[in-house]
């Protein structure tokens, strides 16, 4: 069956002129005539029957069709870029793509990708930041680097490690003491994270203690942006230290209470079993895998000692 899809080159001078709205502005950034991208708009009018500009002596306006046909086909257009892009610049070699939670991609990921990269030279890792499950099915990402229950339908699940969050702030806060008890903390603004709104009352909890505030404060999405608010004196952030080793090592920031609890979450590498035989797959999972064994085996471990 013939798909109905008008002319590459009409939508590329579609998605300029509507960009513009100016066929003039368009034919000079394409290098085009400003008569054949008439041509092409007409000719894309007329395949899909509809009315995408109002001409008027002052030049063009989109008209409600064509602003919500360009708002789609902007984004196809970039993506095909990209995907065209990515092949043109992997000639012979394999690009994976994962999506994963933003701190835990840039602290701890990252300085550690670099290894994987000398000894795997044909693969290319993108990574688009992702806080919260999706449907494999309807993107283009090879796995997933997740916080949550290790649920998710269709897809292969390997335990990396927990987070063991301590409550950190600014030294400001600490009123020249070395430790805060969970009492002080208490009386503290709590900063809390949208994506674990009863990380207070666990730990609280954990401290057998029930407090009336424990959901209240400043609510941030980020681990980076609590960081940022704890080294502002806004309060106190719970962070696993693996996620501010900087911080707390300059001094910006400090850990105010030593005692951790792990929830019933933790981060997770997620494949989806439609890909699971590929062989790049495959090889990342293992090197991420033996990573994360080692760093529970070393920092983490001496840290949850000093808990």
């Amino acid at each position: 069956m013939r798909r109905k899809i008008p002319p590459t080159q009409a939508l590329i001078c579609f998605e300029s002129a509507a960009r513009h709205e100016s066929f003039t502005r368009a034919a000079e950034e394409l290098a085009l005539t400003q008569s054949a991208v008439c041509r092409q708009i007409a000719n894309l009018e007329g395949f899909l029957d509809v009315e995408l500009f109002r001409r008027t002596r002052r030049g063009v306006r989109l008209t409600e069709a064509g602003l919500t046909y360009h708002r789609r086909i902007a984004n196809r257009l970039d993506a095909m870029e990209r995907d065209t892009l990515s092949l043109m610049g992997n000639k012979g070699s394999a690009t994976l793509e994962l999506a994963l939670v933003p701190t835990f991609g840039t602290q701890w990921l990252l300085p550690r990708l670099g290894q994987y990269l000398v000894q795997h030279p044909h693969v290319t890792v993108n990574m688009t930041n992702r806080t919260r499950p999706f449907l494999f099915a309807d993107t283009e990402f090879d796995a997933a680097i997740y916080f949550g229950d290790g649920e998710w339908s269709g897809t292969e699940v390997h335990f990396l490690m927990n987070e063991s969050p301590v409550p950190v702030c600014s030294p400001a806060l600490m009123q020249g003491l070395s430790e805060l008890s969970a009492e002080q903390i208490s009386q503290l603004p709590l900063l809390q994270q949208s994506t674990r709104p009863y990380a207070w009352r666990q730990w609280f909890e954990s401290c057998d203690m029930r407090i009336e505030h424990d959901l209240n404060g400043t609510r941030l999405e980020l681990f980076s942006m609590l960081a940022q608010a704890a080294m502002h004196g806004m309060g106190v952030a719970l962070i696993p230290p693996f996620l501010i080793r900087s911080e707390l090592q300059s001094g910006r920031l400090v850990i105010a209470n030593n005692h951790s609890v792990d929830s019933r979450n933790a981060y997770y590498l997620v494949i989806p079993e439609r890909k699971a035989e590929s062989a790049t797959l495959q090889g990342f999972r293992d090197w991420v895998i033996a990573e994360a064994q080692q760093y529970r085996a070393g920092p983490a471990a001496a840290m949850h000692q000093q808990a």
